[in-house]
């Protein structure tokens, strides 16, 4: 019975919870000076923040990605099939990168530490990761870890100590938590749009043209390179084939040449002649044959390569991303304004345990 009636006890009503509310409001009325104190201090050190805060600038650059689609060959694939010409060989490797991947290599360590490596002329010639730690102040900032007198960036990367290579990683993480972001637009279209920002004007534009230069170059070459590396090795065997064909029709000049007037009882001296014929003709079905296979090759390579179009590029002035004195007095006024309720409830919950454990 004592354990029932305490849970009954332990029950609030309505109204108790409207009285312990204007409690509440009367306590909070009663601190109003402390809590305006509070809430100016809070708009002041706002607007010092939207002072000393300083501005970033952003680099956007757009373009359209479309890949090749797989339908296009289908008239020509139905034409060499009726030639005896597989194309299944001369495929594209459009199983390796599709849909949204190209915005995965523009967040990877290689293309933005290989962006980092780039001389830029809008910062003088200067590599940007030169840039980057100059305007960051990591010299001073990481001075008990890495000593950046030491570290020369202009090596190659497989030169590289070990030192250099978590700098640069971490350089890279940085980037891309804090200053990089990829996105689609409207997720229905084909338009990537990536923006770069950073507290140095030169360096957000220059890094921003060099990474989207580097990551489509990449894209490209890889989309592209299974059917170059085919049109490139069927190019090489029509050029060797061409060439022992030449010399085929030269010795069998030579041949004729050797036999001005042939006496027409004599076989054994067309013999030779005949044996070249031979080989011209054999030469020359498999020189059609690869010729055939090589024009394909290249309509299927050009068929395979996606068509990436810019559409926008960044400009100076680049757009400025500031706080606003008046957003930061703003921000800066509520919140001391919840702080202090939160300290005015805390204080005195406090105190009424410590007089209720007094008494």
């Amino acid at each position: 019975m004592a354990e029932q009636k305490h849970i009954i006890d332990d029950k609030i009503t309505f109204r108790e919870l409207i009285l312990r509310g204007k409690g509440w409001l009367e306590y909070f009325r009663s601190k109003s000076n402390i809590i305006i104190i509070i809430v100016l201090v809070g708009a002041l050190l706002g607007l010092l923040a939207s002072w000393v805060k300083k501005t970033k600038y952003s680099a956007s650059t757009s373009f359209v990605l479309e890949e090749p689609s797989g339908s296009s060959m289908g008239g020509i694939s139905g034409l060499a099939s009726l030639a005896g010409i597989n194309l299944g060989s001369l495929g594209s490797s459009s199983g390796l990168f599709q849909g949204d991947n190209i915005m995965e290599l523009y967040r990877s360590d290689n293309m933005l530490i290989k962006t980092l490596l780039t001389p830029a002329e809008d910062i003088d010639g200067k590599l940007l990761v030169e840039q980057y730690i100059d305007f960051h102040e990591l010299e001073e900032k990481w001075s008990k870890e890495v000593d950046f007198g030491k570290l020369d960036f202009s090596l190659p990367r497989e030169q590289f100590s070990v030192q250099q290579d978590s700098v640069m990683k971490e350089l890279a993480k940085l980037i891309r938590d804090n200053e990089l972001a990829v996105d689609k637009p409207d997720r229905k279209l084909s338009i990537i749009k990536v923006t770069t920002t950073s507290k140095d004007e030169p360096f957000a534009k220059a890094y921003n043209e060099k990474l989207v230069e580097n990551v489509n170059q990449f894209y490209f070459e890889t989309k592209t390179k299974k059917t170059a590396e085919n049109l490139q090795i069927l190019q090489s065997q029509a050029d060797s084939v061409r060439k022992v064909l030449d010399q085929d029709l030269q010795e069998y000049a030579r041949l004729q040449d050797n036999r001005p007037n042939p006496n027409p009882l004599m076989q054994r001296a067309i013999v030779d002649a005949e044996r070249k014929q031979i080989d011209i003709r054999v030469s020359s079905s498999a020189y059609e044959e690869i010729v055939k296979n090589l024009e394909i090759a290249k309509i299927n390579h050009r068929n395979s390569s996606p068509l990436i179009q810019i559409i926008d590029k960044p400009r100076f002035p680049l757009e400025e991303s500031k706080l606003k004195w008046y957003v930061g007095i703003f921000i800066g006024g509520v919140v001391a304004f919840m702080l202090a309720l939160f300290y005015l409830y805390i204080s005195r919950l406090y105190q009424a345990n410590i007089r209720v454990s007094k008494s």
